[in-house]
């Protein structure tokens, strides 16, 4: 697990890196925007929020229960927002994900600049994504409001947190391998570990005022860097670096 945390921080040391720091600067600002936004509104709303969230019939056990919906509002919030900043972003992550995997790969910086964005096909891999998270985040939507099923729901959504990050930040780099999104998800199941570890690692990263500003641009160099380490060795899967 340690190994997707280490790749993302390396990812952050690699933003000032040049050939990088072009294709970073825009999801950076995008970020920044809508963490700022993120949080004014849960300094203005966090308590209703919070009240809707915990139903009456649980006051009696606010005191055990309320700090797990603190932690399941946070999460709820931060990922979605996380969703939206990576949807508009998404065209320049994929540039930015080109970028890494090709100084990666020892080939010299690409003359195109941002006229080379494909925006319709990330708009739609992005699409495809979030069918996907939504899907899941309904199931787990009911389930948290089932009795006793209900008081693992924080848990769960941790854990759909720090897959789903997995996900969102690993297509970029294996995108460009050739792989589609049914055997992206498998190749993250086969490397359970590495992909919970960088998943949780980005989700923590996302809860740190400041930190979370740039978490979106560290993330795709974090996920090329740790993808680039496990595809080299595995030859099998298309397109793989050498």
């Amino acid at each position: 697990m340690l190994t997707g945390a280490r790749c993302l921080a390396e990812g952050f040391r690699w933003l000032p890196r040049r050939g990088v720091r072009g294709p970073a600067f825009v999801p950076l600002v995008i970020n920044i925007v809508l963490f700022t936004t993120l949080g004014w509104l849960a300094i203005d709303r966090f308590d209703d929020w919070l009240d809707r969230l915990l139903p009456d019939v649980l006051d009696w056990l606010e005191w055990l229960l309320w700090p797990l919906f603190v932690l399941l509002l946070i999460v709820i919030v931060v990922f979605t927002f996380t969703v939206v900043a990576n949807l508009l972003a998404a065209p320049f992550n994929d540039f930015l994900a080109d970028r890494v995997t090709r100084q990666l790969a020892g080939e010299e910086k690409p003359e195109a600049g941002f006229s080379a964005l494909d925006i319709p096909r990330a708009l739609l891999k992005e699409l495809r994504k979030l069918l996907y998270f939504a899907a899941w985040a309904i199931v787990l939507l009911v389930l948290t409001f089932v009795p006793v099923i209900g008081l693992a729901g924080p848990f769960l959504w941790i854990v759909f947190g720090c897959w789903s990050l997995a996900i969102e930040y690993s297509d970029y780099p294996l995108g460009r391998l050739g792989l589609s999104f049914s055997e992206q998800r498998r190749l993250l199941r086969e490397n359970l570990q590495e992909t919970i570890g960088f998943g949780a690692a980005v989700l923590g990263a996302t809860l740190i005022p400041l930190v979370n500003l740039a978490v979106i641009p560290a993330a795709v160099i974090g996920a090329s860097l740790l993808w680039h380490d496990i595809t080299s060795e595995n030859s099998r899967l298309p397109n793989a670096p050498e």
